[in-house]
C-alpha cells in the first residue's frame, strides 16, 4: 500500500505503508540461540496473523502452550538513500524481540498494544532476513495477570506492516476538539517534526467526506513541534452514534512550495459529560448508554483475526443497536476503533491490569507504559469516551502483599493522574475495585443481578443504590450463561424459584441462591433475565447505562467443565457470530432502524407438556405491534410497551396441539410495513422416559460437510429432552471433526441440550466410508458408518 499525493505548491511526495502479512515461516521452537534457530529445517508456511494457540487453547488437553516461538520472513527490499525504513507491528503477544540480518534491533513488552522497530541501519539493498521471537510464557511483571479468565493467545495475532519515510518527516499528530458547540467548534493539533530547519513549515487543511476544504492555514515550527489551531469553525457536522460523521486532518511539511512529507487523521466533533448522579450526556442530549463487551478472539483462529472477522464483530454489534462497547480487558485491533468510529459507537479502553494485585518495580514500569502507549495510539479516534485503568485488580495477587489497598490506592491514583496528564480530554474508570472508586472518574460495581448472586428482579434496588452512592456510576458486566438449544418448560423465575410443570410435585420447588453454581444455562432463563434488565435501564430516566457481558463466548482457561468444555459461553452469539436467542431481546430494545420479529425460540423446535397445559409463547421485535398466528388462526394483536414483562408485552399464552404447530409472528411498524417470522414446533403430551441410549444420525451441509447428531432416546424411541450429559464425538475414520472450535457444532466433547448434540465432520472422499462414535459413560458407544 502506497500513501501519495500531489500538491498544488510543488512536487509529489511519497511515504508507504505495505503489508506484509504473507508468506512467513513459523518454528515451535522455544530456544533463544539465534545461531540454533537458524539451522532448523522444520519451518512451517504460514500467513499473519497467525497463534499457535488458534486450537490448542481450546482442545480438550488441560492447559495450552506458554513458550516460545519463531517467525521468519524474506523481505526484498530496494534501499533508498534518505530513507528511513520500520516494521510496525500491530500487536505481538506477548513479549518480542526482533532481528534483521541476524542483527538484534529492537522488541516490545505487551502483547495487545502496537509498535514500530527502525530498521534503517540494518538492512541492505536486496533480500533481508526477519526473525522475530515471540514468548507468551509465565511472567508475572507483565499484565495482565494469568489469572484473568480469558485466554493469553501466543504469536504476531495482528497485522504487521514495512513503513518508509522520508528523513525529514512528521510523526505523532495529536488531535484536539476542546470546545465544541451546536454553533461552532475549535481544532488544536500538535505534529512532530524529524530534522526540522528553519525554511520548514506546516500547512494545515481540514476536509469533510468529499474532500471540500473546510480550514486551512501555514503555521511554524518550534523546537520539531508544530501547533495547529483552528478557531470557532461554523457549520460543522457533530459525530454522535446515530450520525458518527467524520473529518480528515491533513497536515503536509513544507519546504517553500516543495511537500516533504504528509500524514493525515479523522476528526470527529463532539462533546460529553458524565453528570454528578445522574446521566450521560453526549453533544448536550441525554444518551442512554446501550453496552456489551468484546473478546478479541474467533473460533478456529483464536485471537489472530483477520480485518474482516473484525469488522463483522463490531457491524453485528452495531445491528444489535449497540451504541457503546467496553473493550475487555485490553486494548483492541486498530480495525476496531477505526469500526467505532465509523459505525457511531463509544469506546472504553481498557489496560490490561487484569486480576493479580500490584506488583514491584519492573512491573509498575511496564504498566505505565503500556497506559502511555494506549492513550497515545488510540488518542485521535472520537469513538473514545474513557481510558480504564482496570479490572478487578486487586484480586488473586501474584506478589506478596500484592493485594494491599493502601499502595495499591498509591499506584492507581500515579495512573489516573498520568491518564490526564497525557489526555485531560477523557475520563478514567475502573471496574470492581470499591477502595479505588472515588480516585477514578467513572465506576462500575459487580452486580450480577440472578446469576452469581440473588433474583434478576432485585436489579433496580441495586442501581438505586449504586446510583445514589458513586457520582459517575456505569454498570459495566452483567448477564449469565446459555447453552445453545438448551431450553426448558419450567425456568427458574425471578423470584428464584423452579416452577411445576403439572407432571412434577410441587415439593421440587426450590430457593435458587446462585443459579451459576445450579448450571441452569437454557436460553430461555437468559433471554428472562435480559428481558428484566432492559425494561429496568430502558425506563430509569437518571441511569448512564449498562454493558452487557459479552457479546460473543470466548475461550478460557478457568473453565474446563463448562458445557462446551473451556468456553465462557455468557456471549449473545456463539463464538463464530451466529446468534442466540438473547441477541434479539437486545436488539427488540436497541435497534431503531431494522424492523424485525423473532419468535422465541427457533433452537426449541421439540417441546412436551401435559394435555392441555397452555404455554406462553414470546415475540420479541421493535414493532410497535406484532400480530400472532398459530396454526392458521390469529391470536390478536399486541402493541409494545417496554415497561411491561416479558417481551415488552408480546406474550401470547396458547395451547398446542399435539404433533405439529406452525407459529407466524406479524410485525406491523408505523408507516404500514409488515416484518414476518415463521416457527414450527413440534409438541407431544407424552413426557419422556429414563434415557436408554443414543441414536446417531446426519445430513450433508451446504459447505459439502456432514453435520453428525446424536439424540437421547427412552425406551419408547422419544427423545430426552431433560437430558443434559456430556457426550463425546470421535471420527473413527473417512473424516475429520472440526474439534477445538468453541462452538455448538465444533467440540468433541458437549452437553447435550435437550437430548441433543452435534458435531461438524469433514470427509475426505467419498470413496472410502466415513465411521463416527458417540459414547458417554451411561452409553459406551453408538457408530455411523456412511458409505
Amino acid at each position: 500500500m502506497v500513501f501519495s499525493c500531489k500538491s498544488d505548491i510543488g512536487e509529489a511526495i511519497q511515504r508507504t505503508k505495505t503489508n506484509i502479512n504473507s508468506n512467513w515461516l513459523y518454528l515451535e521452537n522455544n530456544t533463544k540461540d539465534i545461531d540454533e534457530v537458524l539451522n532448523q529445517n522444520n519451518w512451517k508456511a504460514i500467513d499473519l496473523p497467525h497463534s499457535w494457540n488458534a486450537l490448542d487453547a481450546t482442545d480438550l488437553v488441560p492447559g495450552y502452550r506458554r513458550t516460545g516461538s519463531w517467525y521468519k520472513k524474506e523481505l526484498d527490499i530496494s534501499v533508498v538513500s534518505n530513507q528511513i525504513y520500520h516494521l510496525y507491528f500491530e500487536g505481538v503477544n506477548i513479549t518480542s524481540e526482533v532481528y534483521v540480518n541476524g542483527k538484534s534491533v529492537g522488541g516490545h513488552i505487551g502483547g495487545y498494544i502496537g509498535f514500530n522497530i527502525d530498521i534503517t541501519n540494518a538492512i541492505s539493498n536486496g533480500v533481508n532476513e526477519i526473525l522475530v521471537y515471540v514468548d507468551n510464557g509465565y511472567d508475572p511483571e507483565i499484565i495482565p495477570s494469568q489469572k484473568s479468565d480469558f485466554f493469553i493467545f501466543g504469536g504476531i495475532t495482528r497485522d504487521v506492516w514495512l513503513e518508509t519515510y522520508p528523513t525529514q518527516h512528521l510523526s505523532n499528530l495529536k488531535i484536539t476538539t476542546p470546545n465544541v458547540s451546536n454553533e461552532s467548534s475549535d481544532l488544536v493539533a500538535k505534529v512532530n517534526i524529524s530534522n526540522s530547519n528553519t525554511d520548514l513549515k506546516i500547512k494545515a487543511t481540514l476536509v469533510d467526506v468529499d474532500d471540500n476544504e473546510i480550514k486551512s492555514s501555514v503555521f511554524n515550527i518550534v523546537d520539531n513541534v508544530s501547533e495547529i489551531e483552528f478557531k470557532a469553525i461554523k457549520n460543522i457536522k457533530l459525530w454522535d452514534t446515530d450520525n458518527p460523521n467524520l473529518y480528515t486532518l491533513k497536515v503536509q511539511l513544507l519546504e517553500g512550495d516543495i511537500v516533504k512529507d504528509e500524514v493525515s487523521d479523522r476528526v470527529g466533533f463532539r462533546w460529553f459529560e458524565f453528570k454528578d448522579y445522574n446521566a450521560f450526556y453526549l453533544n448536550g442530549k441525554r444518551l442512554l448508554l446501550r453496552g456489551t463487551h468484546r473478546h478479541e478472539e474467533h473460533a478456529g483462529v483464536g485471537a489472530a483475526m483477520s480485518n474482516k472477522q473484525h469488522r463483522a464483530d463490531m457491524e453485528l454489534i452495531k445491528d444489535m443497536g449497540t451504541n457503546f462497547v467496553r473493550l475487555a480487558h485490553y486494548p483492541q485491533d486498530p480495525e476496531i476503533y477505526k469500526a467505532c468510529d465509523e459505525l457511531g459507537l463509544l469506546v472504553w479502553d481498557e489496560l490490561p491490569w487484569c486480576r493479580g494485585g500490584l506488583g514491584n518495580d519492573t512491573w509498575k514500569k511496564n504498566t505505565k507504559g503500556m497506559l502511555k502507549e494506549i492513550i497515545e495510539q488510540n488518542y485521535n479516534h472520537p469513538s473514545v469516551i474513557i481510558w480504564s485503568l482496570g479490572n478487578e485488580m486487586y484480586w488473586l495477587p501474584d506478589f506478596e502483599d500484592g493485594d494491599n489497598t493502601d499502595n495499591m490506592n498509591t499506584y492507581l491514583k500515579e495512573l489516573h493522574d498520568y491518564a490526564h496528564d497525557l489526555d485531560p480530554t477523557r475520563k478514567t474508570a475502573i471496574r470492581k475495585y470499591y477502595e479505588g472508586a472515588d480516585i477514578v472518574d467513572v465506576f462500575s460495581p459487580s452486580i450480577w443481578s440472578g446469576w452469581y448472586s440473588g433474583s434478576y428482579k432485585s436489579y433496580q434496588k441495586a442501581i438505586d443504590q449504586y446510583k445514589a452512592e458513586y457520582p459517575h456510576f456505569l454498570h459495566a458486566e452483567y448477564g449469565g450463561s446459555s447453552h445453545v438449544g438448551r431450553h426448558t418448560e419450567n425456568p427458574i423465575t425471578g423470584e428464584g424459584k423452579i416452577q411445576a410443570d403439572g407432571w412434577e410435585e410441587a415439593i421440587v420447588q426450590t430457593d435458587v441462591a446462585n443459579i451459576a453454581q445450579i448450571g441452569d444455562w437454557s436460553e430461555n432463563y437468559i433471554v428472562d433475565l435480559f428481558d428484566w434488565h432492559l425494561r429496568i435501564s430502558e425506563n430509569d430516566s437518571t441511569f448512564v447505562g449498562n454493558v452487557q457481558w459479552a457479546f460473543k463466548d470466548f475461550g478460557t482457561p478457568l473453565r474446563p467443565e463448562n458445557a462446551i468444555p473451556y468456553m465462557n459461553q455468557k456471549g449473545l452469539v456463539d463464538r463464530t457470530g451466529k446468534p442466540k436467542d438473547a441477541f434479539y431481546v437486545f436488539k427488540s430494545y436497541w435497534n431503531k432502524t431494522d424492523p424485525f420479529t423473532y419468535i422465541e425460540s427457533h433452537t426449541w423446535t421439540e417441546r412436551q407438556g401435559p394435555k392441555d397445559l397452555a404455554r406462553d409463547i414470546s415475540v420479541y421485535s421493535n414493532c410497535p405491534e406484532v400480530e400472532l398466528i398459530l396454526n392458521g388462526k390469529s391470536l390478536g394483536t399486541k402493541k409494545r410497551n417496554t415497561k411491561e414483562f416479558p417481551a415488552a408485552g408480546l406474550n401470547w399464552n396458547l395451547k398446542f396441539q399435539e404433533g405439529e404447530n406452525k407459529l407466524i409472528s406479524i410485525g406491523k411498524t408505523l408507516d404500514g410495513k409488515e416484518v414476518k417470522d415463521e416457527l414450527t414446533i413440534n409438541y407431544r403430551f407424552t413426557k419422556n422416559g429414563k434415557a436408554k441410549g443414543l441414536n446417531i444420525d446426519y445430513k450433508i451441509l451446504e459447505n459439502g460437510n456432514y453435520l453428525i447428531t446424536a439424540l437421547a432416546k427412552d425406551s419408547k424411541g422419544l427423545v430426552c429432552l431433560d437430558y443434559e450429559d456430556r457426550v463425546y464425538f470421535q471420527c473413527l475414520s473417512g473424516g475429520e471433526t472440526m474439534k477445538s472450535l468453541g462452538t455448538p457444532t465444533g467440540s468433541e466433547a458437549i452437553e447435550m441440550a435437550n437430548g441433543k448434540a452435534s458435531i461438524e465432520v469433514k470427509r475426505f472422499s467419498k470413496n472410502q466410508p466415513l465411521e463416527v462414535m458417540v459414547l458417554n459413560q451411561n452409553f459406551k458407544g453408538t457408530y455411523l458408518t456412511i458409505d
